[in-house]
């Protein structure tokens, strides 16, 4: 079974198209799914969004969040959600394409990945965002050794045992690879992905995010530096 977990926050008129796209990808790949869309306390009109569309929808459900807690935590209740054997995740903001799926799913079920990560080589991201995010990818890399491009992309995909022993708290979705390999699953790569425009609503990235992900690019440093982990 493939589950597809979708942090939402504030993203109502993105939910219906993006619901439509996954379908016709995951339709065609003749497998077991069910779609998670996860309400990280959205204020606009998502989760009526969601209802509708899970009313309509047999392989979609929602999660709802009392208030806006993270991406973070938004992921963490996905994952412990989640029923598949294989996890995707996406961002509900458009900007990754359901059509990466199938051959992230491949990854894993065929070529043998614990974790794959999805690689945006060319952005569409304001000079503000971009920036921290070579930032942490360059120390993140540096830190822990594992070579990946890009920790930070939301499209990733999982085996389910990856996802059942890992706990994401703060802005750590950021460095979900590196709790992954602390956690003994080493076979971790990456496949390069489009980064599409985002088509409605506003980036959610601000200075706010920024200060968590430095804290918590500290704490990596801490746990690389003396050898432990956090739970």
């Amino acid at each position: 079974m493939l589950s597809i977990i979708v942090p939402v926050f504030n993203e109502k008129d993105n939910l219906q198209k993006l619901n439509d796209e996954i379908l016709f990808v995951v339709q065609k790949m003749g497998v077991s799914f069910e779609i998670i869309f996860v309400d990280d306390g959205s204020t606009d009109q998502s989760w009526k969004e969601i209802e509708s569309i899970s009313s309509k929808n047999q392989n979609t459900k929602g999660v709802r969040l009392r208030k806006n807690y993270g991406k973070s935590a938004a992921l963490q209740i996905g994952f412990d959600t989640s029923s598949g054997d294989v996890v995707i995740t996406l961002d509900a903001d458009f900007q990754d394409s359901p059509h990466e799926i199938p051959e992230l799913y491949k990854m894993i079920t065929k070529d043998g990945y614990d974790l794959v990560s999805g690689w945006k080589q060319k952005r569409f991201d304001p000079l503000n965002k971009t920036i921290p995010t070579k930032l942490y990818n360059w120390a993140t890399r540096k830190m822990s050794g594992i070579e990946l491009h890009d920790f930070n992309c939301g499209l990733k995909a999982y085996k389910k045992e990856v996802v059942k022993n890992i706990d994401v708290y703060g802005e750590m979705h950021r460095y979900i690879p590196v709790l992954a390999h602390w956690a003994g699953f080493t076979k971790i790569g990456e496949k390069v992905v489009a980064h599409q425009k985002r088509q409605n609503g506003i980036t959610k990235f601000g200075p706010e995010r920024f200060m968590h992900g430095f804290l918590d690019l500290l704490s990596i440093w801490f746990m690389v530096k003396f050898g432990k982990r956090e739970h």
